[in-house]
């Protein structure tokens, strides 16, 4: 009985008005998000609203890290971009329903691999990134939110930037949102910045008729995000192979990418919360979040690290604020479009630089004198990509592949070998250091194979056989001391390495030496 309690937190001290005011303030925020990503491959406003309820919601419920919002997202609606292509390349002159139709099946599809990843507990494996990438990830991810606001200086009409009053309002309206974010915790933590702000600047706007950018002016003529509880939508696409093998490269896609993305944001909010979320519970959960918004008419996400912020940064840390906002979310699109219409654009412009401000790491730029050069440039190259493409899937699989590399060069040198003759005639070789793939070419120029005595005693006590390519190393060395008639004695092999040497095709099995006297120390799993 105690798990369910969990599951809602119940058994947690909840600050009630907190987390209903902030989950009013991220449903205020989603709005425009969801309708913008919606847009960029040219869905209806309301798909991409579907998705944020649904995600949000069912995250909220049952996801791995409370507090953390999930919802329509950019990364995932650029694939979409790359599905439709495809699409209208088989199928020329394909209706944008049946598109929808395969957009929905390859949303379903994705959630089930993302379930399978968290019951498979792939989760796990988000500890495999670098600090440094992360770094990069978050300084990158505040780039993107800062630049996305951009394109609200515009002049709608004439696609110029604005100029004249219109500019003027439009930068005082933000300024004044950032100002009430940022001073009115210094008065107030009774109710979060971000939803005053929100209010006093749309009081302004709507009660003096100021005539600035409002939610509905981000809209093409003719949308609205009015409607009704999101309907059932079973895909209608054709059952062959083709149309697998059309949907399931871009559903490993959007499923990769959600489960990156969400991952990483869970990783942050663990560190501002100083608590630590469930990271396979968390992939079910946003496999199973995102199955059902294929079949209720959304276009999938993932965690959103913007709303994440903005929740966190009100107060709410229980589940109660992310079902606030799913809540609040479908009540605006069933009752309260022409009021959510009417918001200006600059209250959620100026909250959204305050998250871009509050989500960059500036403590980054002191760790330059003191991390290493190679983790420099891998933060910066992880940002710039970030910045440049918004493919934030990419940015952090080439920082941890880097990462990696770096990290095996510097291993690689760290191999050494000490050397001694002993009274009885024995040459010694003392190797130190991890015994890989990379260090392989450096461990067997060590040896001086032609001019050694008959006897040679190669000691692991300090080093470690990792893989096959270090055992392939150690089976060429035994092979040419072989050909000489000399006899080469393996030391100090830990029951690991003897257990990949035995599983091997190699010669130097026979010739180990046991040491009654060695202890091996082993780490519990």
């Amino acid at each position: 009985m105690n798990k369910y309690l969990n599951l809602f937190d119940f058994s947690q001290k909840v600050n009630y008005r907190t987390e209903v005011l902030s989950g009013l303030t991220v449903a205020l925020a989603l709005v425009p998000e969801a309708i913008a990503f919606a847009l960029i491959p040219g869905f209806s406003p309301l798909t991409g609203l579907y998705a944020a309820f649904v995600l949000a919601l069912i995250t909220s419920i049952f996801g791995g890290r409370p507090g953390m919002i999930s919802g329509a997202t950019g990364a995932v609606a650029v694939i979409f971009v790359g599905l439709i292509l495809e699409l209208k390349r088989n199928f020329p002159g394909i209706e944008p329903e049946v598109i929808l139709n395969y957009v929905f099946a390859t949303v379903i599809i994705a959630g089930m691999l993302q379930i399978g990843a968290g019951l498979l507990r792939l989760g796990k494996f988000i500890r495999l990134v670098p600090h440094p990438v992360m770094f990069g990830f978050v300084n990158g991810l505040a780039i993107i939110i800062f630049m996305a606001q951009f394109p609200n200086f515009y002049d709608k009409s004439t696609g110029a930037i604005m100029t004249g009053n219109s500019l003027y309002i439009m930068l005082g309206l933000t300024l004044l949102t950032m100002v009430i974010i940022w001073g009115l915790p210094k008065l107030t933590k009774a109710v979060p910045s971000s939803l005053v702000a929100i209010i006093v600047v749309s009081a302004l706007v709507i009660g003096l008729g100021i005539d600035t950018l409002t939610v509905a002016d981000t809209m093409k003529a003719g949308e609205s995000i009015k409607g009704g509880f999101p309907p059932l939508s079973i895909p209608q696409i054709p059952l062959t192979l083709q149309s697998f093998k059309i949907i399931f490269p871009y559903a490993a896609i959007v499923a990769g990418v959600g489960l990156i993305e969400s991952l990483l944001t869970l990783n942050i909010i663990d560190e501002i919360t100083e608590t630590r979320g469930r990271s396979n519970k968390e992939c079910v959960a946003q496999g199973t979040a995102n199955i059902l918004s294929g079949f209720l008419s959304g276009m999938g996400g993932c965690a959103m690290i913007g709303q994440s912020l903005i929740n966190t940064s009100s107060g709410a840390r229980a589940r109660l604020s992310g079902i606030t906002a799913a809540v609040m979310l479908l009540v605006f699109i069933m009752f309260g479009s022409s009021l959510i219409e009417q918001l200006p654009m600059a209250a959620l412009v100026g909250l959204m630089f305050m998250v871009a401000i509050g989500t960059f790491e500036w403590a980054s730029f002191k760790t330059f004198r003191k991390m290493p050069n190679s983790d420099v440039i891998v933060m910066v190259l992880v940002t710039l990509i970030t910045a440049i493409t918004h493919n934030l899937a990419v940015a952090v699989l080439l920082g941890v592949i880097i990462s990696a590399l770096a990290y095996s060069w510097e291993n690689a040198k760290r191999i050494r070998a000490r050397k001694r003759i002993d009274e009885d005639g024995v040459k010694h070789y003392e190797i130190y250091g991890p015994l890989f793939f990379g260090s392989t070419t450096a461990f067997s120029e060590k040896f001086d194979v032609p001019n050694d005595p008959e006897e040679v005693i190669i000691d692991f006590a300090e080093s470690r056989i990792v893989d096959m390519s270090a055992i392939e190393a150690v089976n060429k060395i035994t092979e040419r001391y072989k050909k000489l008639n000399k006899v080469v004695h393996l030391k100090h092999l830990s029951a690991d390495c003897r257990k990949l040497l035995a599983s091997a095709d190699a010669i130097i099995d026979v010739n180990v030496m046991e040491d009654p006297t060695y202890k091996l120390v082993v780490d519990k799993v």
